[in-house]
């Protein structure tokens, strides 16, 4: 059996973890096996307590442009009009099994964008906590010019980024020039930087996220998520848990050492 070849490469240095769309001539197009790797490297990190954030970057000229359309071995198919559909439901309902592992991951995850971020690429972008993007990041969702449908998992995070009415345009005009400040006026991304900047940047922003409490970005990421659901279906018990984790640990104690010494603390999230 042929080795699959790698789509996403995993870099650990120190407390950052580094996932890097690794397709750089298909402008990192997304496939299931793309998804499938997502879903692995990122269960590889999840339990991993020397990895304190998450980076995601791509090589080449595009974040990711969308989904390969070209793949011959990725198209679904069935022996009846109905088991065709069957197939679909299954397999998309299988991707996004794997994306909630990636969406889910307990460190803070920051995506550094740069050239087209489209469609799908837009989707996995929006999974991150937070969006750095280069100056010349072009962002849009094209499903309209193709006949796709776009799945209500991406489109809820998108409203929930930038409203109902930017979705809709977006979706509408189905237009992929919508540029680095456009995102950044309507909410969609945290930064914008020249793009030679763009990996130091994120680097350094992700050391400083690093240097914090564990246990506090964790409580922290898990009650913003908690509060986007509705008030029904949020774990109040968790995030009160997590809170008492954070008051009864080590890296608490050290912090307000730290703060009377007036010198950085050092945390071990525990």
């Amino acid at each position: 059996m042929s080795e699959r070849p790698s789509y996403i490469d995993l870099e650990v240095d120190g407390p950052i973890a580094t996932l890097v769309f690794n397709r750089p001539e298909k402008l990192n197009a997304w496939s299931w096996e793309s998804a499938r790797q997502l879903g692995a490297r990122a269960d590889e990190i999840r339990f991993r307590s020397d990895v304190r954030v998450v980076m995601v970057r791509a090589e080449g000229r595009a974040f990711c442009a969308g989904v390969d359309l070209g793949m011959p071995e990725d198209r679904i198919t069935g022996r009846t009009p109905a088991e065709k559909v069957r197939n679909y439901y299954e397999r998309f309902r299988w991707v996004h099994e794997r994306f909630h592992v990636f969406a889910n991951l307990p460190q803070p995850v920051l995506m550094a964008i740069h050239g087209y971020c489209l469609g799908a690429g837009l989707e996995i972008a929006m999974m991150g906590d937070i969006r750095i993007a280069a100056d010349d990041a072009r962002f849009g969702i094209p499903a309209a010019r193709l006949g796709l449908g776009y799945h209500y998992n991406g489109m809820d995070k998108l409203i929930k980024l930038v409203g109902p009415s930017y979705t809709k345009e977006i979706f509408f005009t189905a237009r992929t020039d919508w540029t680095a400040q456009d995102a950044l006026r309507m909410g969609l991304i945290n930064q914008v930087v020249p793009k030679a900047d763009l990996e130091r940047f994120t680097r350094d922003y992700a050391l400083t996220i690093a240097r914090n409490a564990p246990l506090t970005l964790l409580s922290a990421k898990s009650t913003v998520e908690q509060l986007a659901r509705p008030e029904a279906e949020r774990d109040l018990a968790l995030l009160d848990k997590l809170i008492a984790d954070c008051f009864n640990s080590e890296d608490y104690q050290e912090g307000v050492r730290a703060f009377s010494e007036k010198r950085r603390p050092e945390f071990h999230g525990r």
